[in-house]
């Protein structure tokens, strides 16, 4: 059972950030939309799909719920602020998402709560997950750490790290789902922020070494994870192949599989802490009875049929956005 709730997690919250992080992405570019038709069809490219793609935070929200109730509580507890900023940020693109449509005059301020709230949501998830590679502070099981305990430098970098990965994905996504303008915009902006990306990458290493974050040191203990970003780096190469020769798909592709590598990187060199380094899985996890229970309802049904609605949303929905298309 545990091994199983330690797969559900990790599965859940690498599809939110693979799926919801290229939804926000495209909400950040929109920002930089070339005209009005090109704002419609971007929407019109996520419009199916993105209120489904957040269904898979609330699961590993659950999850952690159920099956491991003291991170929930110290989680909750250490980044209560950034995590009600994050929902609000939330809330507001869903509404300018659908308001803006029926706006004329106060289109602008919509199209500019969308924005404003993909960029908060993605750069207060990086921001959680910087703190917590530079380890929030516990005691006994408890946060110590005060309301700003996971405000740092090196958390603030990779927030702005985070925005960058998503508008990566964002590109990748448009230049397979749209066309004209919206692709060749896409396409144009994917080589610049593939080097903002690496660069931030590189500075977040160097960082983390003059830190001497005890994360760094998982390297020399277990060289077999440097595999991943070995794999992160064909990815990069596949990349750029992929937008010389404009393959439309690839890219986004590509984009997943170096979010993927960095996830695994991060995965295995925080095993068997759950949250690093101060609670293992084995402290963390709730009674077998428990994780039992929960197998014969969220384990059994909700886990397989929300897979099941997502693909079939993609499939349902697969193609271009074409001509005068609105998302309704």
């Amino acid at each position: 059972m545990v091994e199983f709730w330690i797969g559900a997690l990790g599965l859940s919250l690498l599809l939110y950030v693979l799926l919801d992080g290229f939804d926000l992405g495209v909400g950040m570019l929109f920002l930089f939309a070339p005209s009005e038709t090109a704002r419609r069809h971007m929407l019109g490219a996520i419009a199916p799909v993105w209120d489904g793609n957040e269904t898979w935070l609330v699961i590993s929200a659950a999850v952690l719920f159920g099956a491991f109730p003291l991170v929930y509580s110290v989680l909750l507890s250490a980044f209560y602020l950034p995590l009600i900023l994050m929902l609000l940020a939330l809330i507001l693109r869903g509404v300018a998402f659908e308001f803006r449509y029926k706006a004329v005059r106060l289109r602008r301020l919509w199209d500019a709560g969308f924005v404003a709230g993909s960029y908060v949501a993605a750069f207060v998830q990086g921001v959680t997950m910087g703190a917590l590679v530079q380890e929030i502070p516990i005691s006994g099981g408890l946060y110590t750490g005060g309301p700003f305990g996971w405000l740092s430098p090196f958390a603030l970098l990779c927030g702005v790290g985070l925005c960058l990965g998503y508008a990566m994905l964002g590109a990748g996504w448009i230049t397979y789902k749209t066309e004209q303008d919206v692709r060749a915009f896409g396409y144009r902006i994917l080589p610049w922020l593939l080097v903002a990306v690496l660069a931030v990458l590189a500075m977040a290493f160097v960082f983390a070494l003059r830190l001497d974050l005890r994360v760094i040191h998982r390297w020399t203990e277990r060289p077999v994870m440097l595999v991943f970003p070995a794999i992160g780096v064909l990815a990069c190469g596949g990349m750029i192949l992929a937008v010389r020769r404009k393959a439309d798909l690839i890219p986004f592709l590509m984009g997943a599989l170096i979010f993927g590598a960095a996830f695994a990187t991060l995965a295995v060199s925080f095993l068997p802490f759950i949250i690093p380094f101060s609670v293992t899985i084995e402290q963390a996890v709730a009674p077998p009875s428990s994780l039992s229970f929960m197998f014969w309802g969220a384990g059994l049904f909700s886990l397989p049929l929300t897979l099941a609605y997502t693909l079939v949303v993609y499939v349902v929905f697969k193609g271009k956005v074409r001509g005068p298309a609105e998302y309704h």
